[in-house]
């Protein structure tokens, strides 16, 4: 973990560099920039590996310097600020919000509550194709959990129309293994409070999974979408007695979701 956590300070440092270097922080913050604003109602797990689900809603933010137009976006994607931006490569910062996990349901009888926090790391994401996006993040828990995880996707997309696209393609998480023991471990003094196995998960493969959308374009700055994903849990998530004795390695999500571009200057 110390190599991926010098591995992710070079990256934003060399991300942050390009960005403003020979321009000054004022020459790069000068121009024309986007604010995206929205919102997304989803059927999902009602916790990591949980197998009852429910309906919640997340926010939708990004952030970026205009100019050559985002070809193509995912409800996967996390708070998101682009520092390098040509049409055919994205670089930047990233970021997201994560909700507690109380002890209320029955399966988390027993087990520590999981604070709310968040992560924070940096995102790349390149076009090898015309109709192809692929894109990888890599974020810090705070708070939360202060373990790792990185998320890589590939989507492929086609426009049905100019106002319609549908999208699709693999997903793949992988995190250490202080994430993993905050929302898979089991400790022995869990064990007894919740009678699960005791578990001390190593790091590893979180998930694999596959998801698609459909994207309307209602206006220019306004876009709707519906999509559904499946995961499988994988590694220390699948391998944990919550998962093994009161969960599901299967887990699913549909929703829908709206946002708003706002464009300005600076």
């Amino acid at each position: 973990m110390r190599t991926i956590s010098a591995l992710a300070a070079a990256v934003l440092f060399g991300v942050t560099t390009s960005a403003t270097a020979g321009e000054g922080l004022g020459g790069w913050l000068s121009g024309d920039w986007y604010l995206t604003l929205g919102a997304t109602g989803l059927v999902a797990p009602n916790f990591e590996g949980g197998k009852k689900y429910l309906v919640s809603a997340t926010p939708i933010i990004s952030l970026g310097k205009a100019g050559s137009a985002v070809r193509f976006s995912s409800r996967n994607d996390n708070i998101s600020l682009a520092l390098i931006d040509d049409g055919n490569v994205r670089a930047g910062l990233t970021g997201k919000f994560l909700w507690g996990r109380d002890n209320d349901a029955d399966e988390l009888r027993g087990l520590d509550p999981v604070r709310w926090g968040g992560e924070v790391g940096g995102f790349f994401e390149v076009y090898p194709l015309d109709w192809m996006r692929l894109r990888g993040e890599l974020r810090h828990g705070i708070r939360s959990h202060s373990g790792f995880v990185a998320d890589i996707a590939a989507d492929a997309f086609y426009d049905v129309t100019p106002e319609v696209r549908i999208s699709g393609g693999p997903r793949i998480s992988i995190a250490s293994s202080k994430y993993f023991d905050a929302y898979y471990g089991v400790s022995a003094a869990e064990s007894v409070a919740s009678t699960l196995s005791e578990y001390h998960p190593g790091g590893g493969i979180k998930s694999t999974g596959v998801g698609g959308a459909i994207t309307w374009k209602v206006t220019d700055p306004i876009t709707a979408s519906l999509f559904g994903e499946y995961s499988r849990l994988a590694g220390p998530a699948a391998d944990s007695s919550l998962v093994q004795e009161r969960g599901s390695r299967d887990q699913f999500t549909i929703g829908v979701s709206t946002s708003y571009r706002f464009d300005f200057s600076m």
